[in-house]
């Protein structure tokens, strides 16, 4: 009579618990895809807020290599005197003050292209120094500056053409 009723309590009782435990499982399976999808949507949300400020910081740092191209400043700003190594200053301030308003871009660009446009910065700078030691005069070293970069393709080129690229990878 005992062994009935032990039988008769464990066979209501064990469909109960492989119930309750498949439920359970069930339940935690569901609950774990429903934060996965959360957090899917919320990291989507995210990408979407941040593309738009990451497509400016490319922007406003092609525009930075466009400006800082010895050649087009050149055409932008003039010489104030007659001697070479004050328009040399005036040059390496100039690029030194655009790079300077652009520092925070970095946060929203790639470390590698944000290299890229500081080693285009140098090499301009370099550059500019090589030609301003064999120049006599301001205007001699715009025309110096003027037929070096003609020859080879300017860093900022090479910068902008990498920036480019990474633009295509977000979009």
């Amino acid at each position: 009579m005992m062994d009935d009723q032990l039988l008769d309590s464990v066979s209501y009782i064990l469909p109960a618990l492989v119930t309750g435990f498949v439920a359970y499982y069930m339940f935690h399976g569901f609950l774990n895809q429903q934060n996965a999808d959360k957090k899917l949507n919320i990291m989507a949300d995210k990408k979407k807020e941040s593309l738009p400020k990451k497509l400016q910081a490319y922007e406003r740092m092609l525009l930075f290599c466009e400006r800082i191209n010895p050649v087009k400043m050149l055409v932008r700003i003039k010489p104030t005197s007659d001697d070479a190594n004050d328009y040399l200053q005036l040059l390496i301030a100039t690029i030194d003050q655009e790079f300077e308003h652009n520092l925070v871009q970095q946060l929203y660009i790639s470390k590698e292209t944000w290299l890229s446009i500081t080693a285009a910065k140098r090499a301009i700078i370099n550059k500019l120094k090589q030609v301003a030691e064999v120049s006599n005069s301001a205007n001699d070293l715009r025309e110096n500056v003027l037929i070096d970069f003609s020859k080879t393709i300017s860093p900022t080129e090479t910068a902008i053409d990498f920036i480019k690229s990474e633009v295509r990878k977000l979009l």
